[in-house]
């Protein structure tokens, strides 16, 4: 990896700047130059607001976001007044309640229930930011997993450091299982029952088995530009 360039947006309240604050965090911890910097609306909560981080392995020159290659949206409202003018190899992350705007092309975009993890799994919605923590460094392998792990416990509140651990591995679980299975893994699929049902460990499994996990010579290209195929391998 030699430069990214995120910009995460939601409504106010959601901890999209939280969110923001820890991939920084976590990248001066693995050694890496990074910036972060935050705008919103006059609203408290509610209003849409983003936050963007810029994360290199050489020191940064100009400081802010120009030309995000990764868009997060956690409500319509925030997706609608930031996506704008993105490059074409800019993915794009939102959460699957979300309508996907007609100027952004289907394979640029993944979809996943964020929120619905957030609330049903962790038990919390207000863990949905490091569930989407953990989402993104699963996906663009900006820092280890000791990285990402220490600096969400420097940051979130005191007494929740468990629960929001079980928010990130929710997070890399649910996009482990997107790459492990493509674009269908965030189709609406039908209940399964008893055996049926993949644990935690089972998408990591089958996640680094279809990609090799990180072996020489099996490597595999993702639809989406500029996505390794191998969740097992930090790109740094």
């Amino acid at each position: 990896m030699s430069k990214k360039e995120l910009r995460l947006a939601g409504s106010g309240g959601q901890g999209v700047i939280l969110a923001s604050v820890i991939l920084a965090e976590a990248a001066v911890i693995a050694g890496k130059y990074t910036t972060q910097s935050q705008s919103y609306g006059p609203e408290a909560r509610g209003g849409a607001c983003k936050a963007e981080t810029l994360i290199s392995d050489s020191p940064i020159g100009f400081t802010k976001v120009q030309d995000p290659d990764f868009l997060l949206a956690l409500t319509q409202k925030a997706l609608d007044k930031y996506d704008k003018n993105l490059k074409d190899s800019c993915v794009v992350m939102i959460d699957d309640s979300l309508e996907t705007p007609e100027d952004i092309p289907l394979e640029r975009v993944i979809r996943l229930p964020i929120l619905k993890t957030a609330r049903e799994e962790v038990g919390r919605l207000q863990t949905a930011n490091v569930v989407a923590v953990g989402c993104i460094n699963e996906l663009l392998k900006i820092v280890s997993r000791e990285s990402i792990e220490e600096a969400v416990e420097m940051h979130v509140p005191k007494g929740t450091e468990a629960l929001n651990k079980k928010a990130l591995e929710a997070g890399e679980n649910l996009m482990a299982g997107y790459l492990a299975g493509g674009k269908k893994k965030t189709e609406k699929q039908p209940e399964s029952s008893g055996s049926e049902k993949a644990s935690d460990h089972d998408l990591k499994s089958k996640a680094a088995e279809e990609t090799g996990n990180g072996s020489e010579g099996s490597e595999k290209d993702h639809p989406l530009p500029g996505v390794t195929a191998k969740p097992g391998k930090v790109l740094a």
